[in-house]
This record gives structure tokens, sequence and C-alpha cells, in this order.
């Protein structure tokens, strides 16, 4: 039996953790070892952001002492990575390399977007509870030490996710002065989070019934809830016990009783109230606590890319399904992106010998499809633009900033004209191999929106043969195409320079 050993390592903001897998076909994945050292890297920079040299001295020292370990365990890969504290800083390229020199370790900053997917994908390795809770409305709250995010499920789909600045070190770090004159302190936290929390319900609660919460984030299982972990639901009248009798203590009184360090100690009532407010905004009835956290994450994608894990959930539904929501939040023509997204992806799966292109390619250009046209809310006179802005303004499930920025760009010159590499800047700038993605994107999306030119959907079919270095288009339509056949012309030049091809378009005969 092959058998794999991975190790996954988080760089925290309140502490920096690894965890070594045993991964193989037949049992799937099973933790070997947890290795753990408190280190409260994001004190400092949610105030300064910037890492003291201390702080960086103390990180590289954890890093090489998790490389003893993991030759000792014989470890064949890791993925390690970083999280919100990096993503504050001024100068996280700087501080990535420095520790990549010192230790000989690859430590990627993880978009917001992207942690808390793996956060997600981290509950969904417990399959039976995690199946059981979605089927009715439910909501995840994974709550960091920088940000919290809400992720709302409807009948086993992710339907809606939100990032709110208001994680438990946040908090701490910006009340702190005001807590030494205030002795209600959870009523000042309250009032800090309140905007947020009403804007928050307001735009993305509307009529939706959430009954069960899910509470994520390695702080909550290693103090309030210690204990409370797999499939233990936590009813609201045990929460509420276990509420006031944490959160009118001094943080001496719980580092005693929690057998933590005071800085830890510091953080218990924010992360309560955070999870109160919601649980009220919510009017939920159960909580669970799973117990898992960001390395479980880290470790389930990596078995699922290498094929030792078949999840029963469909992520990348997820994905479409949240790009979906957002393009209805600004009232996206839903016939034209559904028959757009027909053409595009019959274009798409063709070429497969031509375009070079993946599973991961395909899935962006589907959202690329999916939210084209959500500038016209802002204004129709510069729909590209708009939209590019909506796009890097949101953050997308699942998907990391530099590939946002490949949608955004295709999207950007699915209308305007194309700018070539050396003079492409959009942003921070693309490398060359997503300049060329971008490319690809906006060639295919060019010709499929153009197809549907009118919004009437009268292409019923589209077959691509692929012949050589010829594409053939056969085109299925009973009714007056001239439009859409007319303002091809300038698409296909486009597509026959990004591709190298030549492109055939031809009506089905009729019978």
């Amino acid at each position: 039996m092959a058998v794999t050993v991975f190790a996954a390592i988080d760089v925290g903001s309140y502490e920096v953790s690894m965890k070594i897998f045993e991964f193989s076909k037949k049992i799937g994945f099973r933790e070997l070892n947890h290795v753990r050292y408190r280190l409260e890297i994001g004190k400092g920079v949610y105030s300064s952001r910037r890492l003291e040299p201390e702080m960086v001295d103390a990180i590289c020292m954890i890093l090489k002492d998790f490389r003893r370990i993991m030759e000792e365990f014989g470890v064949e890969g890791y993925r390690a990575c970083a999280t919100s504290a990096f993503r504050e800083m001024v100068n996280p390229v700087i501080i990535i390399e420095q520790i990549y020199q010192r230790t000989g370790i690859r430590v990627e900053i993880l978009s917001n977007a992207e942690q808390h997917f793996l956060g997600y994908k981290s509950i969904a390795a417990i399959e039976a509870g995690f199946k059981k809770m979605i089927q009715k409305g439910t909501a995840i709250l994974d709550i960091g030490a920088g940000s919290l995010q809400v992720s709302l499920f409807d009948k086993d789909a992710l339907v809606s996710t939100q990032s709110l600045k208001i994680g438990s070190m946040r908090i701490r770090e910006r009340l702190r002065e005001l807590e030494k004159t205030n002795i209600h302190y959870d009523q000042l936290i309250l009032e800090f989070i309140r905007n947020d929390l009403m804007a928050f319900q307001r735009l993305y609660l509307k009529d939706r019934d959430i009954k069960n919460i899910i509470l994520m984030g390695d702080f909550l299982t290693d103090t309030i809830f210690r204990g409370e972990q797999d499939e233990h639901i936590v009813t609201m009248d045990e929460f509420m016990s276990r509420y006031e009798n944490t959160v009118y203590k001094t943080e001496q009184t719980l580092a005693s009783e929690m057998d933590i360090d005071p800085e830890v100690a510091s953080l218990v009532v924010p992360t309560m109230v955070i999870c109160k407010s919601f649980l009220d905004v919510f009017q939920a009835e159960s909580v669970w606590v799973p117990g898992v956290s960001l390395l479980d994450g880290i470790a389930y994608d990596y078995g699922e890319k290498k094929k030792f894990i078949k999840s029963v959930h469909n992520f990348e539904n997820d994905i479409l399904v949240a790009s979906r929501n957002i393009g209805k939040r600004y009232s996206s023509g839903k016939n034209h992106i559904q028959g757009t997204t027909k053409l595009a992806l019959a274009i798409f799966d063709s070429m497969k010998k031509i375009h070079g292109m993946g599973a991961r390619e395909r899935l962006l250009l589907q959202i690329a499809v999916q939210l084209h046209d959500c500038g016209k809310y802002i204004s129709m006179a510069d729909v590209a633009e708009c939209s590019y802005r909506i796009i890097m303004a949101t953050e997308i499930i699942g998907l990391s900033t530099e590939e946002r920025q490949v949608i955004a760009s295709a999207v950007r010159y699915n209308t305007t004209e194309f700018v070539y590499y050396e003079n492409f800047d959009d942003g921070a700038g693309l490398d060359r191999e997503r300049y060329l993605l971008v490319a690809k994107l906006t060639a295919i999306l060019r010709l499929a929106n153009a197809m549907d030119r009118s919004h009437y959907q009268k292409v019923q079919g589209l077959r691509a043969v692929l012949k050589d270095r010829e594409l053939h288009l056969i085109i299925d339509s009973n009714r007056d195409i001239s439009l859409e056949l007319g303002l091809l012309k300038d698409k296909v030049d486009f597509f026959e320079e990004v591709f190298g091809i030549h492109l055939v378009l031809r009506r089905k005969k009729k019978m």
C-alpha cells in the first residue's frame, strides 16, 4: 500500500502550528503529529502593519524546528500558509523571502477567500456531521484573529460568504485602552461591531432562515469549547450558560480557569461577544463546534488533488453558486448568462488539444461569464471598467487574488481593446503565464458573448469540431442570426491570433 507523508503548516496570527498526516488510497488520511507554538504575530501587525525583527527571528526558529520534525517523519511534501497578519503587512514579500532564505520553507500568503475555503473544507472532512447540518439553513462562523468569515448554506449549497474585519485580536487591540475605563466590556464590544452586524443582516440575510451555526477557529476549541468536538451539538441554552460564565470574568480569572496565558485569555470575551451577536441575529437553534482547523483543510485539499480522498461534497459547485449570487446581486441577465455559458464551454471543451488549459481554467471561464455584465449595475456607459472594479473588490470563495484578477481582466477586455504584454498592467500586474490565460479566456468569452448579442438566445445549439488547425463551429438556430454573425468577425480575428487556428463558422443544414 503506497503511503505519502505530508505536512501542513499555519503561520497564524496568534500561533504557528504544524500537523503531519499520512495519506493512502485505503485509509484516506490520518493525523500523525501536531506541534504548535504560541506566538502573537498579529499583535503588532494590526496596529503598525509591520513585523518586528524579533518576531521574524521567532518565526524562523519555529520553522527550522518544524523542518527537523518533518525530516524525522519522512515528509515528502508540505504546504506552509500565512493568513490575515501577513495580508495586513506593508512588506509581506520581503518578510516571506527572509523566512525562505533562513529556513528553506516557502510560505504562501492565502487570500481571505482561500483561507476560509480551506477552513470550510476541513469541516467537510467530518462528512456525516457536515452533510447533516447543511440540509437546513446553516451559517459557518469562522472567527479569526483579524477577521470573521460568515458563510451561508441553503439546502446543501453555499449561497453567500462575506468577510468582516471584526476578528478577536483586532477588536482587543482597538479597544484595549477603553477597556481599562469601562466596566461593561461586553457592551463596548457589542457597540463596536454593531454597525457591521446590522449591515450584514440588512444586505445578506433578508428572508433566509438559519437554524444551525457551525463555529470554527482554533481559539474556540482550545479555550471556550475545549472538549466540545466531533459531532457534539451545543444547544442555545448551553451556549448562553457558557456565555454568562465567561464574559464577566477578568483575564486573570479566565487564564487560571482555562490554564492559558493571560494574553490569550484576553481574546475570550471578544470571541464570545462576536458569537452571541450573530447567534442572536440568526435566531439559531443549535451550535456545532467540530474542532477542526486550517491545517485539516490544507491536508484535505492536498488529499483531494492527489486523489487520496474523494469528497462527497461538490466544492466547485459552491464556487459557481457563490459567483452566480454575486451576479444576481448586480442584476445580471439570467437567461443570457446561461446561454453564453453553454456556448463558452462548448468552445472550451472542443479545444483541449489546442489551448492547454484544464479544469481549473474551465471554472475561471464559467465565473467570467457569470460576472461579465455586472458593471451595468453601476454604469451602462462604462460596463467593462465597472465590472473589473466590482470583481476585484469582491471576494469569491475558493479563489486566490491572482485568479480573481485573471477573471476581472478577461471581463474588462471582453468589450475593450486588448492590451499586449509589454503595456499590460492590470492592478499589481500579472506574470506571463497568467497574462496568457487572460488572453485565452478573453478570446473565448468574446466569441461566446457575441453569439448572444441580442440576449434572445437565438443559438439553440453549438457543435464545435476541431480538425487539424481548423475549428468548425456549427450553429443550430431557426431564427435570424444576422446580427450575431455580423458581430463575430472582429472577435474571430482575435480568437485566431490567440490560438493560432483558423475558425470556420457554419449554420446547421436544415432537414
